[in-house]
């Protein structure tokens, strides 16, 4: 887990924070207008933390089905880059917290910034999962030939709702958020089908293999789950209600 640590900036932002009262309404418009352009600035810092999660598990999965040892070592050494967005979106949504003092559907904003950041920060650390197994197997490969289709797949659906995580955390639309929930279900029927693949008495892979398997489907699971969150987040973000409530209204 990441050491909590702010930086010198969000610190004084705390420190020192100074309230200006503006009775104009120009000077109230543009307040708003300057709150609104750092929410966006910190959705943007979120989606380019999608798109780099996205890219570790694709990356991952390549290293995974080809025992391929240089790209599992590069997914890991290039974690680094994941863990400086993090801090620097957390910093942002400090910074709006503190300065700007939302309520309504602006503190809903910054609050689900939080909760994002920490979803994106735990699917990046599922990719690194896969990575380190593919680095343990090394130079064999982890999977038996007859599950490497489901981990193709389960892949492919993993890089596509990170990009459907950024797309929507870009759009704020809630409809797009709550179609999340499709690739989930994809998702979880082939965690279902690897079960079913482990349980079947002809399995003649060993124990370690079926390990293997088993943390490994957990872990694209959980990655497409952290996904879904992003997307129900974006919908209590644009609407105030939760994806059943927003369905049920329309």
């Amino acid at each position: 887990m990441r050491e909590q640590s702010y930086s010198p900036r969000v610190h004084s932002v705390f420190t020192t924070r100074k309230i200006v009262i503006c009775g104009t309404h120009s000077t109230l418009e543009g307040m708003r207008t300057a709150y609104q352009e750092q929410l966006h600035s910190l959705n943007a810092v979120l989606g380019e933390m999608c798109d780099l999660a996205g890219s570790a598990m694709d990356r991952a999965t390549q290293a995974l089905l080809q025992a391929d040892l240089a790209i599992a070592e590069e997914v890991l050494s290039e974690n680094d880059k994941l863990s400086e967005l993090s801090a620097r979106a957390e910093e942002q949504a400090f910074a709006l917290l503190a300065l700007q003092a939302p309520v309504a559907g602006d503190l809903r904003g910054v609050v689900s910034g939080f909760q994002i950041v920490a979803d994106v920060d735990r699917m990046g650390a599922l990719a690194l999962h896969v990575a380190k197994v593919a680095r343990r197997r090394h130079p064999a490969k982890a999977l038996p030939e007859e599950v490497n289709g489901y981990f193709a797949e389960m892949g492919r659906l993993a890089v596509q709702l990170a990009t459907n995580a950024r797309e929507v955390l870009d759009t704020q639309d809630p409809e797009a958020a709550v179609r999340l929930q499709e690739d989930d279900d994809a998702m979880d029927d082939l965690h279902r089908h690897l079960f079913t693949v482990l349980m079947d008495r002809d399995w003649q892979h060993g124990v370690a293999a079926a390990v293997d398997v088993t943390l490994l489907g957990r872990y694209y699971e959980r990655f497409a789950d952290h996904a879904v969150l992003i997307g129900r987040r974006v919908v209590f973000q644009a609407t105030g209600q939760t994806p059943e409530q927003f369905l049920d209204a329309s």
